[in-house]
């Protein structure tokens, strides 16, 4: 399967996010439908992008607490309608297996490793990291731990595509945010582990999240057929 792109609802009122799933359609396969549009509208959110034409919907909440409240959180109704669900992989084997065992085979629990707008040097002073122990390490620890729980796949950024694609496997689903394309990176920008949509999918990303470069385009359809024609033609 080529490479797939997912685009972030990243807004606070639902008629606005609703736009971009009407113009945005025929071209993304799959929603994402994170914090700041789950707070604003709730579970509604997912029926509404669904009611709207959208295809496939990626929960990113990245639940991150004690298993038996993700248990709990998981085994609702509305959890059915979605394809992808976030969890922190942070915590240990223990949430990540009580979040596969709550879903059905319909719903794919992926395993958030690292954010993207955190750097090496960061990590290591957050997590008092030892000097040999380096960002990579972690997240191949992290992702093998993911497979182990059951997960059926990771959110990583392009650095570590490629590592954790040997040591995981083929069928190990990867989606890749922090993608940028040549013709949108800005000064300031807070993701700091970025790629391009053609090297994210010449590493092996099943999917890339692209929001800012397509969502402030001047036309955001011919931005993500921009981004799609970039990801063929690898």
């Amino acid at each position: 399967m080529p490479t797939q792109l997912i685009f972030p609802l990243d807004f606070a009122d639902l008629k606005q996010a609703l736009k971009y799933v009407d113009l945005l359609k025929d071209e993304i396969p799959v929603f994402k439908i994170g914090l700041e549009l789950f707070v604003s509208a709730g579970p509604d959110a997912i029926k509404c992008v669904l009611d709207s034409g959208g295809r496939g919907i990626f929960l990113d909440l990245k639940f991150h607490d004690i298993p038996e409240t993700v248990r709990r959180a998981l085994n609702t109704p509305f959890i059915e309608k979605v394809e992808f669900i976030t969890v922190h992989s942070a915590d240990g084997p223990d949430i990540l297996t009580a979040a596969v065992k709550s879903v059905s085979n319909k719903t794919k629990i992926l395993a958030v490793t690292v954010l993207t707008s955190q750097s090496e040097e960061e990590l290591k002073k957050i997590l008092l990291l030892r000097d040999d122990i380096s960002l990579t390490d972690l997240v191949i620890h992290r992702a093998a731990m993911a497979k182990a729980s059951g997960c059926a796949g990771v959110v990583c950024s392009g650095h570590e595509i490629a590592d954790i694609r040997e040591h995981s496997g083929k069928e190990f689903i990867i989606v890749t945010p922090g993608i940028r394309p040549v013709w949108s990176i800005i000064p300031g920008d807070d993701q700091k582990r970025i790629v391009t949509p053609g090297d994210a999918a010449k590493l092996g990303a099943d999917y890339i999240v692209v929001g800012r470069p397509i969502r402030d385009a001047k036309d955001p359809v011919e931005a993500a057929k921009k981004i799609l024609n970039e990801i063929e033609n690898i």
